[in-house]
């Protein structure tokens, strides 16, 4: 699925409706499949089903940005998974800014770009972004700065 996923990716912003009608069906179909996981097993650790699958798992989860109920879920799964110690916090800081994104709120570790206006990334609206780099650095994603530059097209 995840092969699949990131095959489609630009089709997520494709100016060709029937590219980003494929990405949003395949999305959709990968997100329902990831749910009946979820079901059966909880959250695919990779000490579960191994690490590229598990880091698959998270991908799906990050683009099912039209079921709110399967982000949401993974989101709480991959919580107990971190406090476990069998998840990557770095992965659930973006997971947790992409569902707060899809819920209409402010995301808080600044990971999730709304888009590029004049050359350069236009992120979504942060809590605290005083804190931002602080909560990074716990989350160990890099700093603001040096993220929102890989963006930059100008």
């Amino acid at each position: 699925m995840a092969q699949a996923d990131q095959k489609t990716s630009p089709g997520a912003n494709s100016e060709n409706p029937a590219e980003q009608l494929a990405w949003r069906r395949l999305t959709a179909q990968h997100g329902d499949r990831l749910h009946q996981i979820m079901d059966e097993y909880g959250w695919p650790t990779a000490e579960l089903v191994g690490e590229d699958a598990a880091r698959g798992a998270w991908l799906i989860a990050q683009h099912a940005d039209r079921q709110l109920d399967v982000q949401r879920r993974a989101l709480r799964l991959m919580e107990q998974a971190v406090a476990a110690g069998s998840a990557a916090p770095r992965e659930l800081a973006f997971l947790r800014d992409r569902t707060l994104v899809n819920e209409g709120r402010k995301q808080i570790y600044g990971t999730q770009i709304a888009g590029i206006k004049e050359g350069s990334p236009v992120p979504w609206p942060c809590e605290d972004p005083a804190r931002r780099d602080d909560m990074r650095v716990e989350a160990g994603i890099e700093p603001f700065d040096e993220y929102v530059a890989k963006f930059a097209t100008g």
